[in-house]
């Protein structure tokens, strides 16, 4: 009982931590272009984790497959945190983080690899009410053109929904480590980011205490502790525990952009952040207990014909 405690919390703690980056990434937008905010972001993280990787097993270098779907997977997730970084400078940061979550319910919709046949119908509900729940937070106060930033996070979405799909396949394809990989990602995205961003990266030197904070706990906390933190708890708990609690993300979003970066919700985006995070609940539910069923469904077939194969399960 202690150890699921333990790992719910982990579980719990990053939910919080990127929650918490977009009022993180808004505010140190202010301060500094966004170019410049993710280069840091991501040499910061290149760093800490060529860090933690150096002492241990130096004679385990990265193997042929960590580089190549550490660095196809550094191209994706760079164009998912340009548009995050770009979409939350231009909205609210609970905004940004109830429109992200739509990547739980468009995930299943481009993964195919752990459930074979149509999602149920439930499911395109649950994706309607999402979309429906967009509508609502775009529309602020009232019926207007949508804001920038808002399509920056949807689109945002969209590639980050393509990206997790895509470390589902690669990694499922592929014998690869949690921190080498996550070390080339950043490395990548970090080099990717140098050329656009060198021409002001004179600024950080000028840049606050506060703002140099903001940056490290993007880089320390919203990446490498994250995604670490994250891979070590899934491998102790279920799918179904560890979706339901990384699924918090939006509302500690809403939490965040609220008590401390003083944002409002209007009546319209209230009622559009609760249709999100019930539509993203429901969806995520339906989803799970499709994949069950058909895991299920495909061992009793394979036992019936005398094969013991496995479907390769898919990303949580």
């Amino acid at each position: 009982m202690p150890d699921t405690r333990r790992t719910d919390v982990v579980l719990l703690l990053v939910a919080i931590v990127w929650g918490s980056s977009y009022l993180a990434a808004k505010s140190a937008t202010v301060a500094l272009p966004v170019l410049v905010v993710l280069f840091a972001r991501y040499a910061i993280s290149a760093l800490a984790c060529l860090t933690l990787q150096t002492p241990r097993r130096a004679s385990r270098r990265w193997s042929p497959a960590e580089l190549r779907v550490g660095a196809i997977l550094g191209v994706t997730q760079t164009a998912v945190l340009v548009l995050e970084t770009y979409g939350v400078a231009h909205t609210s940061a609970a905004n940004a983080g109830l429109i992200i979550s739509l990547t739980i319910v468009l995930t299943p919709l481009l993964d195919r690899t752990g459930a074979r046949g149509r999602l149920p119908l439930a499911f395109f509900g649950a994706t309607g009410v999402c979309v429906l729940a967009v509508g609502l937070l775009m529309s602020g106060t009232g019926l207007h053109a949508p804001r920038t930033g808002d399509l920056l996070m949807l689109a945002a979405a969209v590639v980050r929904a393509g990206h997790v799909a895509l470390v589902g396949r690669l990694t499922a394809d592929h014998a690869v480590r949690p921190l080498p990989l996550t070390t080339v990602q950043t490395v990548v995205g970090a080099a990717l980011l140098l050329a656009p961003a060198s021409t002001e990266l004179d600024v950080l030197a000028h840049a606050s205490g506060t703002t140099w904070a903001q940056l490290v706990y993007l880089a320390l906390f919203c990446s490498v502790f994250a995604f670490l933190a994250q891979t070590w708890a899934v491998q102790r708990t279920s799918a179904s525990r560890a979706s339901l609690l990384l699924g918090t993300e939006p509302v500690w979003a809403v939490v965040a952009g609220i008590a401390l970066g003083g944002e409002r919700l209007t009546v319209l985006a209230t009622l559009g952040a609760g249709l999100m995070v019930a539509g993203t609940y429901w969806g995520q539910a339906v989803e799970r207990a499709h994949r069950t069923r058909t895991r299920t469904r495909t061992r009793t077939s394979s036992k019936e014909n005398g094969t013991c194969r496995t479907p390769t399960p898919t990303s949580a």
